[in-house]
């Protein structure tokens, strides 16, 4: 019985000698189908297509002689490697490693890529990618079926970026293509392939800002009590927004929140009726380098035609705009209350949307250190919502 699989890693070029060496004394080799055609298979080797690792895995415990997986580029990273360990399939792993298909991609792009961030899209996670490629610079996505550069283009619908469609990287059917996201859905495009996201310039020259609830001077302007450092810093708590997330911030006024999220490697999307605090949310968000959607309209309506958020913040709008959240089932939501009655309704609103509710009482008092006097006091309910069975 075999306890002992040796992973080769493939891009394009000439097999190592550790490589060919594993390959010749294989009695069995997994891999996709241009795996299976390299002429240095043995032709009495058992063949197997790759599709579920996992299945492949118990076929390979149970085939008595040497085994090989052949996977495209470096097979630990984002790759086969991972599943072929675990303790149920008990087997030992040798990795003969090739230059990974991301690093691949970059190159036939000549950009550096030690900035980017690196995704893997299936079906079940494609929407927290497209999140990152809302979030960030450059993205390399590595894609899969029904999770490739067309669903991606499709998901991103509105924020401009540019692609980088790497399709079949090592063989004679490679092709690298550059385009526009609006175009990439009306292109059908080869397996495998990896996709790099580029949004805007100059961001990753912003200074880093350190800390987080920053004092309201930071952002260049009196902001009202729905936006102070306090009531932020409670917020972002109980939010944590995260890398993959979709933010909705409704009411952004300034764009305070917006883009201390956005800060935590979020996606925004921020909501306000006023042209004006749309304005200074992305005038905040170019301030601080961090990426951002500002979408003008009223909520709860122009909430309809936008993408599912993860975890929503109101800064106003009442009981229809929190009812409104609420069936669209973020995990998390908060928002705040002047009065007793008016948190109490935002709570009810809540409860009967599914969520446990909790209600804080957050008062805050400014004082002048000179003197040690008080400068100012400010007192608001904070009420939050998560979803039940959510315990992130």
């Amino acid at each position: 019985m075999a306890d002992r699989v040796t992973v080769i890693g493939w891009d394009g070029s000439p097999l190592t000698a550790a490589a060919r060496s594993a390959l010749s004394a294989a009695t069995l080799v997994a891999g996709a189908a241009h795996h299976l055609a390299l002429p240095e298979i043995p032709p009495g080797a058992e063949r197997i297509r790759l599709g579920s690792v996992d299945l492949a895995a118990r076929r390979i415990a149970g085939h008595r002689g040497s085994a090989v997986v052949l996977a495209d580029g470096d097979p630990g990273f984002h790759g086969v490697v991972r599943n072929l360990r675990a303790p149920e399939h008990g087997l030992e792993v040798e990795v003969v490693p090739a230059v990974s298909s991301v690093a691949a991609a970059f190159a036939r792009a000549g950009m550096p890529w030690e900035d980017a961030e690196v995704v893997v899209a299936h079906p079940r996670t494609l929407r927290r990618a497209v999140n990152v490629c809302r979030a960030h610079t450059k993205v390399a996505v590595l894609t899969s079926p029904g999770a490739g550069p067309a669903e991606l283009a499709l998901l991103l619908e509105g924020v401009h970026r540019t692609f980088v469609i790497c399709e079949e990287l090592g063989t004679d059917r490679e092709q690298v293509t550059v385009l526009t996201s609006d175009k990439a859905a009306d292109h059908a495009w080869r397996d495998p392939n990896v996709v790099i996201v580029l949004g805007g310039t100059g961001l990753r020259d912003t200074p880093a800002v350190r800390g987080w609830a920053l004092p309201e001077a930071e952002y260049g302007e009196n902001l009202g009590e729905s936006e102070s450092s306090g009531l932020r810093a409670a917020q972002l708590a109980r939010l944590g927004p995260r890398t993959g997330d979709l933010v909705w911030d409704i009411g952004c006024g300034s764009g305070a929140l917006s883009v201390e999220a956005a800060r935590f490697g979020a996606a925004v999307i921020a909501v306000d009726a006023d042209s004006g605090a749309c304005a200074r949310t992305e005038a905040a968000a170019r301030r601080f380098g961090v990426h951002l959607q500002a979408v003008q309209g009223r909520a709860p309506h122009v909430l309809e035609r936008l993408p599912e958020p993860d975890v929503v913040r109101i800064g106003g709008g009442g009981v229809a705009v929190v009812t409104a959240c609420a069936d669209r089932r973020p995990e998390r939501i908060v928002t705040h209350a002047a009065t007793r009655d008016e948190a109490e309704a935002v709570g009810a609103a809540l409860a009967e949307g599914g969520y446990a509710v909790e209600c804080a009482l957050l008062q805050s008092v400014d004082l002048d250190t000179r003197a040690w006097t008080e400068r100012e006091r400010s007192v608001v309910f904070l009420v939050s919502g998560r979803r039940d069975g959510s315990s992130h």
